[in-house]
């Protein structure tokens, strides 16, 4: 994967510019697996966001994921990724009046953990972008330290 999509550094602290409840308004996903907490960062014109997840003591995966050191499976990573994946599809017009459904994942690397009380910084940004598919990259840090990279392939829905 290229270079680092953004300085974590500079995210971890920052103002949330969309919350919940206005990624809710454009990605179907609800309840445990309404995954994606805030939108720190968008440029429609860079095809671009960055977001977060603020993983907590009682989220789904914990009691099972490693008793006693719980750490976030890779799966719930890709998930969070896919999700701002789909959120920024929304704003491409090629997209317009769909969300990105996941349709596979290429050249994932997982480079560290997430536990409890950790905020995942995730930044996606379009690569490439058709009528019916698009392909994202994504990363994402804790601090900032990489954790999670990888190209993610989105379907019109």
């Amino acid at each position: 994967m290229k270079a680092d999509l953004c300085d974590p550094q500079q995210w971890i602290e920052a103002p949330v510019l969309h919350d919940q409840a206005a990624i809710l308004e454009r990605i179907p996903q609800r309840y445990e697996l309404a995954l994606l907490h805030g939108i720190l960062f968008h440029d429609v014109s860079k095809h671009k966001a960055i977001g977060f997840h603020d993983a907590k003591a009682t989220d789904f995966w914990v009691r099972g994921h490693i008793p006693g050191r719980p750490l976030m499976p890779g799966v719930v990573m890709i998930e969070i990724s896919a999700q701002l994946c789909s959120w920024l599809g929304t704003f491409a017009d090629e997209l317009s009046g769909h969300f990105m459904g996941f349709a596979g994942i290429d050249h994932a690397r997982f480079r560290g953990q997430v536990v409890p009380g950790d905020r995942l910084i995730v930044a996606a940004e379009i690569q490439r972008l058709r009528r019916n598919l698009a392909t994202f990259a994504a990363q994402a840090w804790v601090g900032g330290e990489l954790v999670f990279e990888g190209l993610i392939t989105g379907v019109r829905v």
